[in-house]
């Protein structure tokens, strides 16, 4: 997986200096030069959404998301592996329907030989973003999920170490004779 994370990492870097330096670019030269470059936008638009999938998968891997645990923090072991498991299944269909129909559009994208409107580049190109990005994702989805019930087993196991220990103490503290 640390090829993975290091993968992430770059496209993100390489996708957020570029949507940086071609705006300043083009601000630059709209307000000095009085001239926009036209394809501006269609660039950072496509690497926003790039951007937005990769950033999505990183924020999974990393537990970035907002969580709402009053319901799990409550539950025992049981309960807890049956939220994980709901909410990676629900986070997984939802990664699944979008790398389905992302891999439809890239296809009919490729079928139909559609280009982009200021580039002229094969739309499909800038469309992988979305496929890629929710398979991304979905991987996330799965290594989170089994961190987690991993998780989720070791804190039960320490705590069943726990109160063994405190068991065995209160036995040698029946034995003992205090004088």
């Amino acid at each position: 997986m640390k090829i993975l994370d290091y993968f992430e990492e770059v496209i993100l870097f390489i996708t957020f200096v570029t949507i940086t330096l071609i705006t300043f670019a083009n601000i630059l030269s709209r307000n000095i030069f009085k001239f926009s470059f036209s394809f501006t936008e269609e660039i950072t638009i496509n690497l926003l959404v790039l951007l937005t999938f990769v950033g999505t998968a990183l924020g999974v891997r990393r537990y970035a998301h907002l969580g709402f645990t009053l319901v799990y923090d409550l539950v025992g072991k049981v309960g807890k592996k049956a939220i994980i498991l709901i909410s990676s299944i629900i986070s997984g269909a939802l990664f699944s329907i979008l790398l389905f129909y992302g891999f439809e559009m890239v296809q009919f994208q490729m079928k139909i030989s559609q280009t982009t409107p200021a580039l002229g580049l094969p739309q499909w190109i800038l469309s992988l973003a979305l496929p890629i990005g929710a398979l991304l994702c979905l991987i996330r989805t799965v290594q989170v999920t089994i961190e987690e019930l991993k998780q989720v087993n070791r804190e039960s196991y320490e705590l069943m170490e726990t109160k063994e220990v405190n068991i065995v103490d209160i036995e040698e503290q029946k034995g003992e004779v205090k004088i």
